[in-house]
């Protein structure tokens, strides 16, 4: 008989979904409390709002896929019943600070984390629909940036994340995440992009072990390096099979490599909520915008996750 998925938490599950639209939760007690930015002795303007209060506003837009303009007037209507102390940024201030914020790599996750699976997809800046491109093919117009995702497989939160140009490859961001992860890290799972002998010297000088599957022409090496020792036991564990696949895939199994398709997972769910494509034009604020749709996520993670199992 054909299995089933059963989902075993259906009533709490359907709480959190029924809590996504809650706007206490976006426009919570401790964004109000931390609204006015706190005053600096430099020279210059000190800023009316702090970084959280315009972060709350473009997580409000992402979540409610909202224009700027719209976003000052939701927000003028919530300060209204909840706060109506607080002044409200106007959508030039809004989009002017964006372009300050989500610039640097930052933790996202308070959470104690021990695995990591790493992956990238693409988000659309401008160009035609997939309709048009099926019909008459892409033109040249056809833009994208390029999503790298570190997400824990324990709790499904995103720990961090980086938006970059699409000719960036991801065995080069890969250092950059390892370099701001924290010491708990024990295991980091990739795909075969990341089969390159500067991901694995990162995994050895951070102390975790990286478990790539290697490429289908590697071959085994004498007299390597000793951060590539790893890369050369995965090569003769899968060359002990008298299969070459069906060595990979008992490879895979006893690695737990299969836990590197919950990244894949978390870039569906981003795009299902948030879109496929970035409705900021430059490159810094689209970077916010990514900020503000991976915190809105890991709110929605926090908030319950669906507990299933396979029913035979």
């Amino acid at each position: 008989m054909k299995s089933k998925y059963r989902i075993r938490n259906w009533r709490q599950y359907n709480a959190s979904l029924i809590q996504r639209g809650n706007i206490t939760v976006w426009f919570s007690d401790n964004a109000m409390k931390n609204w006015k930015a706190s005053i600096l002795q430099k020279r210059g303007r000190p800023f009316v709002y702090s970084d959280q209060a315009i972060m709350t506003a473009l997580i409000i837009r992402s979540v409610f896929h909202l224009s700027l303009r719209s976003v000052e007037g939701f927000l003028r209507s919530l300060c209204v019943f909840l706060a109506p102390e607080l002044p409200v940024p106007s959508y030039t201030q809004i989009c002017r600070r964006a372009a300050y914020l989500g610039q640097d790599l930052k933790k996202l996750s308070k959470k104690k984390i021990t695995d990591i699976v790493i992956d990238s997809t693409g988000l659309k800046v401008y160009g035609e629909g997939e309709w048009k491109v099926r019909k008459h093919g892409a033109s040249k117009r056809r833009t994208w940036r390029k999503l790298h995702l570190a997400v824990c497989p324990d709790s499904n939160e995103i720990l961090f994340s980086l938006l970059t140009e699409n000719s960036v490859s991801d065995c080069e961001i890969y250092k950059h995440f390892l370099a701001k992860a924290p010491s708990s890290i024990t295991k980091s799972y990739g795909d075969g992009a990341y089969d390159t002998s500067s991901c694995y010297r990162a995994s050895f000088l951070h102390g975790s072990e990286l478990i790539v599957p290697p490429r289908r022409n590697a071959v085994y090496r004498e007299n390597t390096p000793l951060h590539m020792k790893s890369r050369n036991e995965a090569i003769l564990s899968i060359c002990e099979s008298s299969c070459n696949e069906e060595g990979r895939k008992l490879w895979k199994i006893l690695n737990g490599y299969h836990r590197r398709s919950l990244a894949e997972t978390a870039m569906f769910r981003m795009k299902q909520l948030f879109g496929t494509n970035l409705r900021s034009r430059e490159f810094c604020r689209q970077r916010a915008e990514v900020r503000a749709r991976s915190e809105s996520l890991n709110i929605m993670t926090r908030l319950g996750m669906p507990r299933g199992e396979w029913i035979t």
